[in-house]
């Protein structure tokens, strides 16, 4: 179980709803006589995650306090004694958050205990639904427990029993999400943000003596440190192309006298024993299998046909991948070799645990395979929620921010696919029927580009081979783009402002139907008729028909080239970025931050883009598109390469600023707190957006130039 960080979504957040009997209500004196826990996860009760234990508080129990929640002196003499309870309660905790009623007294009398008996207790990270519904609705009369439980419909059952106010505060909880997030709460951090915003609330529990409720988002411990080469490189940069292949009916004693000449500890097994296919017609045996065999066959196995023993199918990874997630793959699936494939599904590679093992050091992977082996959205945002610590860390390492964000698109269009394969079974599984035509899922823009930040959200499309608007074939790929994009909101990735999903019309249809749309786009004689037009050329297929993908994205950037008023089309949007220079040369600001994916992300993008499509360069990325240019002599190399390095620069400030926000429960966004940058940082950016103040004037000089 991955533990919770300040970007995990309420609504996928696994805790435990806690609550305590005691001797009195005084924190400084009293006694806990029963402590009880519940599970919560995924937005819902865990009826078998149960903790409920009798406390012997070592003594007399007032008969005041029996008469409200009926412990007696004989019921616990037999109990566990506070400390024994607590290890039990911390082994069940699993370093969970902790939820509760009124929470902060919870903790109190639990701090108390600790100290008393000399034991170190370090204080979970926590939310109090009663600080929570004062939030959701000021206008309550008051905070009591029935109160808040009658406003929201919530039943109680076995009132100031440390198990029943458990519960009813479980399901107070589960009823404020969608109330929480109506108000922009979504988020643990968010959550806790909010309830120190609460002034009277925070107030009422120092006069009282208990614990505050929350802590600051910001003060929980950090991640540890992460493997900083498993973030720079990727699977194809150290996989061995030498693949050693064999045709199934090959005796098991060749490939052992393969390997034995090779000094490899495994061989791959195809129908004709030659390179060049698709991963699926692959098996692979390795020196275990072999081994398994002699031992139960004897020398009789050295005879039989390899492709007996073969192990299919064949797992793989792309090998674009960043070495993480080869490593985390081999993890989840307990193997030792894992195959390489390209954007053609082809195998063109084999990487092995040895190989992994001299790269890896100490330090921890973090990220892992959990997306591909998620069963529901909540899984797949626990996940996602680990994006802005790890990126804070690998910051801290210089790591190039292009990669970060490179590992940032990786993760989104794995969640993505993800999501689509969730989204496929379950109309499956309700009698909707497997797809009705080959498709392709799309991811368009950042995360197509692989320059996706923490604050993405969904632009995505389906192509599909066969099937006019609003047919039966629409109608079943318009459900799919529904379930994607409800799933993808859930785990953290909200809903495009502007549209750009497949559950929409007019980003999903056949390839036909993409071809007029395309048509129609270049056809279009103003630039606001483009409007999220552009992020289409960046798309790149996550699920399904790869050749189906590659043919539309090949076929639009051919019609675009050639029509040649179109990227000039594309970069007259260019004009639209107003200055953010003022008086003096200072920065304009709003409440303290500069919106830097608007004035400074945008135009670099644009104009690399429209460029790309205009001088035929085939690239996605950013900094491949401003490379093309400048091997192809379009433009002054020394100011292209100013802009690489301003925007890689603006990359790194707004993740880190991301990164940060998340952490501490501010909304994320593309504003950077200017007021927080150091003096040459600040330098840098007003030298960064000087310069991307004249990429207007340089895409009107580069779009008719010719190469040299």
């Amino acid at each position: 179980m991955k533990a919770a960080t300040g970007a995990t979504p309420l609504k996928a957040l696994d805790a435990i709803v806690f609550d305590s009997e005691t001797t009195g209500l005084d924190t400084k004196v009293a006694r806990i006589v029963q402590m009880a826990a519940i599970g919560v996860s995924g937005g819902a009760i865990v009826e078998h995650d149960r903790y409920d234990s009798l406390v012997d508080p070592r003594m007399a129990i007032p008969s005041g306090s029996t008469a409200i929640h009926g412990i007696s002196d004989s019921m616990v003499k037999d109990a566990p004694v506070f400390a024994v309870a607590l290890g039990h309660l911390e082994s069940y905790r699993s370093e969970r958050p902790i939820i509760g009623y009124s929470i902060g007294f919870d903790l109190a009398i639990m701090a108390k205990e600790a100290s008393r008996t000399g034991l170190t207790w370090r204080r979970p990270r926590s939310l109090c639904v009663r600080t929570l519904a004062a939030f959701a609705n000021p206008n309550l009369p008051d905070h009591a427990l029935e109160t808040i439980a009658t406003w929201l419909g919530v039943e109680i059952v076995g009132r100031h029993s440390a198990m029943g106010d458990a519960r009813a505060a479980s399901a107070i909880f589960i009823a404020l999400l969608p109330r929480l997030a109506d108000l922009g709460v979504r988020t643990l951090a968010e959550a806790e943000r909010a309830s120190l915003g609460l002034n009277e609330q925070m107030t009422s529990h120092d006069r009282a003596g208990w614990t505050r409720p929350v802590l600051e988002p910001g003060d929980h411990p950090s991640l540890a440190a992460v493997d900083p080469y498993a973030y720079r490189h990727r699977v194809g940069q150290i996989a061995s192309a030498e693949l050693v292949i064999i045709a199934g009916d090959q005796r098991v004693n060749r490939a052992m006298k393969l390997m034995a000449e090779r000094k490899i500890s495994s061989v791959l097994v195809s129908p004709e024993g030659k390179p060049g296919g698709t991963v699926q017609e692959y098996g692979i045996v390795t020196e275990r299998d072999m081994l398994r065999l002699v031992v139960t066959h004897g020398a009789a196995a050295l005879e039989m046909p390899i492709d007996t023993i073969a192990t299919r199918p064949l797992i793989s990874v792309a090998e674009e991948s960043f070495v993480y997630r080869a490593i985390g793959r081999m993890e989840r699936q307990q193997i030792r070799h894992l195959a390489v494939r390209n954007q053609e599904d082809r195998l063109t590679g084999i990487i092995s645990a040895r190989d992994l093992l001299k790269l890896r050091g100490s330090a921890a992977i973090r990220l892992d395979d959990a997306i591909e082996a998620a069963k529901n959205a909540a899984d797949i945002a626990k996940a996602w929620a680990m994006l802005p610590g790890v990126t804070n860390r690998l910051l801290a390492e210089d790591i190039d921010p292009r990669i970060l964000a490179g590992i940032v698109s990786e993760e989104l269009r794995i969640v993505t696919r993800r999501a689509a394969v969730l989204a496929e079974a379950e109309m499956l599984a309700e009698g909707r029927g497997a797809p009705p035509t080959s498709y392709a899922f799309l991811v368009l823009g950042s995360g197509g580009r692989g320059e996706s930040l923490l604050a993405a959200d969904q632009d995505n499309a389906i192509v599909y081979q066969q099937g006019e608007p609003g047919g039966p074939e629409d109608e079943w790929f318009a459900e799919l783009g529904e379930r994607v994009a409800k799933t993808l909101d859930t785990a953290g990735i909200v809903y495009c402002k502007g549209g750009v999903m497949a559950k929409n019309p007019q980003w999903r249809g056949s390839l036909a139907t993409w071809h007029r749309r395309i048509a129609h786009w270049i056809a279009r004689s103003e630039p606001e008729d483009l409007l999220n037009v552009d992020i289409f050329f960046d798309m790149r297929a996550v699920h399904g028909s790869q050749p189906l993908a590659a043919r539309l994205l090949d076929d639009a950037l051919t019609a675009a080239h050639e029509h040649r008023p179109f990227a000039k089309l594309l970069g007259d949007r260019l004009g639209e970025f107003t200055p953010v220079f003022g008086m003096f040369g200072r920065l304009k600001t709003i409440e303290g931050r500069l919106d830097l994916k608007k004035h400074g992300l945008f135009p670099i993008v644009t104009l690399a883009r429209a460029l790309a499509i205009r001088h035929n360069i085939r690239h996605r990325r950013t900094e491949l598109r401003l490379e093309g240019l400048i091997a192809r002599g379009i433009g002054s190399e020394e100011q292209l390469t100013a802009l690489l390095d301003a925007h890689r620069f603006i990359l790194g400030l707004m993740l880190a600023q991301q990164s940060r926000d998340l952490a501490e429960g501010i909304p994320v966004s593309n504003k950077v707190a200017v007021d927080r940058l150091t003096p040459s940082q600040t330098a840098r950016l007003k030298a960064a957006l000087k310069l991307v103040e004249s990429v207007p004037n340089l895409f009107r000089g580069l779009v008719t130039a010719q190469p040299r």
